[in-house]
């Protein structure tokens, strides 16, 4: 007989005994036990307006009472068509379209197949290849996970991987350093990118895909001046469609709506998620030009879909966190608060003889951590200094969020720190000073091992 046993998680926590979240509210999060602790990374940077809002369960349960789900292949829904037309005059896009979607890594593997159709309804059958840049982060799924530079995350995969290609990571801190697959100024990054497209078969590059501020890969790194305006005219240039990952830095998590605001560029095809619903829905899109839009639309159908794409429930959720973000003005909270925060962690962290960079833009903050400061020589990967880190401030009350491999794919420690808009001054110096009590706690351990 078939022994029967009670259903356990598969869980994603490499804890052997997680907490269990119980509640939240703000900033804050409380376990079953009754412990809170301060989100400082908005759980995996996707908390934007907050926890605990009623007004978005309130919008999520009536959504649902009157339509919970529709085919997008059969109807559209109110909500889609509304939260279509209010957030359109905050995407950096020429009449945008947007193709709703489930998270991230759907969005990214939309956007990647928009591509590919935009160039087959122009007849350029021969345009697949797609760049992107090491030390980057676009998803999990096997289409998003190869278009990502992250190398340890790509490691067990290789063998199903390797149809894109990558150039080097607009990384100034650690451009031209030994093992780094990085580069420090504009002209040698979009020289690599022009190299790398023209040694292509002629007009076989569709697009270039990257973050205009890498979050999560390399903690929080924004490109030397002058990169993207440089890109974009480059892209251009060589019919190759410029796609904005999104997903971290859109609404306003760098203290912009969207990230390449920072520059007034306009990509023909922007991917956005995790800020869309804070986290209260797994929804996400990608949004196309009209260009790109109404080109394939002429063509003939895009064969492409999702079962829970174009969720009314997704879309009612959105619009109510949009609205939040309009009416409290917390793009410009965050703007604001980022700066107080790397202002805190500077001076709490710029002297550590630990302590390479702190950076960033709003409230996305990253700091990188390194063995010695001059040559700016990683700890090795063993040493496990930023899973540390967060232990040491998760036991302290606060939550950070990791990275690990960012100076060669394999060693290389970084913190990024990106808690909700609505956080306090009070909370924005627990988290800097809770911040440098990990990292002196973390290295002493290395130093005196």
């Amino acid at each position: 007989m078939r022994t029967v046993t009670a259903g356990r998680v598969f869980r994603r926590s490499s804890l052997p005994d997680p907490p269990v979240a119980a509640e939240a509210h703000g900033s804050t999060i409380r376990d079953a036990d009754g412990r809170e602790y301060l989100d400082a990374a908005g759980g995996a940077i996707v908390v934007n307006v907050g926890h605990g809002r009623r007004e978005i369960a309130e919008a999520m349960a009536d959504q649902a009472a009157r339509l919970a789900y529709a085919h997008g292949s059969a109807f559209t829904t109110g909500p889609l068509e509304a939260y279509a037309r209010e957030v359109g005059p905050h995407l950096p896009l020429e009449d945008p379209a947007i193709y709703p979607v489930s998270g991230g890594s759907e969005a990214i593997e939309t956007a990647l197949k928009l591509a590919r159709a935009y160039h087959l309804a122009n007849g350029d059958r021969e345009r697949w290849i797609v760049i992107a840049r090491w030390g980057s982060y676009h998803g999990n799924t096997l289409g998003a996970l190869d278009l990502s530079g992250r190398k340890p995350l790509r490691r067990p995969y290789e063998g199903w991987l390797g149809r894109f290609r990558h150039v080097s990571a607009a990384y100034p801190y650690r451009g031209g350093l030994p093992g780094s697959n990085a580069l420090a100024t504009t002209d040698e990054l979009v020289s690599e990118l022009e190299r790398v497209i023209g040694a292509a078969e002629p007009d076989t590059v569709a697009a270039f895909v990257a973050e205009p501020i890498v979050g999560a890969t390399l903690g929080a790194v924004e490109p030397p001046p002058g990169y993207w305006p440089a890109v974009a005219e480059l892209c251009r240039a060589h019919g190759v469609l410029l796609i904005a990952d999104e997903i971290m830095t859109g609404f306003g998590r760098t203290g912009r709506w969207f990230g390449l605001d920072h520059w007034g560029i306009r990509p023909d095809i922007l991917v956005a998620a995790k800020g869309a619903t804070s986290g209260y829905w797994p929804f996400g899109f990608a949004a196309a030009s009209g260009r790109v839009h109404d080109t394939i639309r002429d063509a003939g159908p895009f064969v492409h879909g999702f079962t829970y794409s174009h969720s009314p429930v997704g879309a009612a959720v959105a619009r109510e966190v949009l609205r939040i973000l309009e009416v409290e003005r917390l793009v410009e909270a965050s703007a604001a608060k980022g700066e107080r925060l790397r202002e805190l962690l500077a001076t709490r962290l710029s002297t550590h003889p630990r302590v390479g960079e702190v950076r960033g833009r709003g409230l996305l903050v990253g700091v990188e951590l390194v063995a010695d400061r001059d040559t700016r020589d990683a700890f090795a990967r063993a040493a496990r200094i930023t899973e540390a880190v967060v232990a040491a401030a998760r036991d302290r009350g606060v939550l950070l969020y990791s990275g690990a491999g960012n100076a060669d794919g394999v060693d290389g420690d970084t913190i990024l720190i990106g808690p909700p808009f609505v956080v306090t001054d009070e909370e924005l110096v627990r988290i800097a000073d809770v911040t440098g009590e990990a990292v002196e706690a973390a290295t002493a351990e290395v130093a005196t091992a």
